[in-house]
């Protein structure tokens, strides 16, 4: 069987799909990813697919279900390098990938991430009292 790789860069967690997605492969995919989420406390994970030619219904659930397992695990999912065909493959097979975000590039999925954490960062911290506000007697 076939394992996919799984990389760690910062807090954010690499899936480079490289192999034919089969359906063992697809759920050892599911179970090694959220095995790493939690033991490194990633807060993102970038899928890239530059790779797959062709996208099935099944793939592309197993890509929601990945989302779905990182969002509940605390982590943002970015799938990138989708090529034209296979957005259109997933339009026409009515796939919406709820709670994906796609981005061209890894780079550019790696930032989607990162403004989605410091957006994060930004909301606790406004429900903070100001530190610099002080009470007058």
């Amino acid at each position: 069987m076939d394992r996919v790789p799984i990389l760690k860069i910062g807090d954010i967690l690499l899936v480079s799909i490289q192999v034919d997605m089969s359906d063992q492969t697809a759920v050892q995919l599911q179970e090694d990813l959220a095995e790493r989420i939690v033991a490194t406390g990633s807060h993102g994970v970038v899928i890239d697919i530059t790779a797959l030619d062709i996208v099935d219904s099944f793939v592309g659930r197993m890509l929601s279900t990945i989302a779905s397992i990182s969002k509940v695990l605390d982590a943002e999912t970015v799938v990138v390098g989708m090529r034209p065909a296979v957005a259109i493959t997933l339009v026409e097979l009515g796939l919406s990938l709820n709670g994906i975000r796609t981005a061209l590039n890894v780079e550019r999925g790696m930032e989607l991430i990162a403004a989605a954490r410091a957006d994060g960062h930004d909301v606790e911290l406004d429900d903070e009292p100001d530190a610099g506000t002080t009470a007058t007697p």
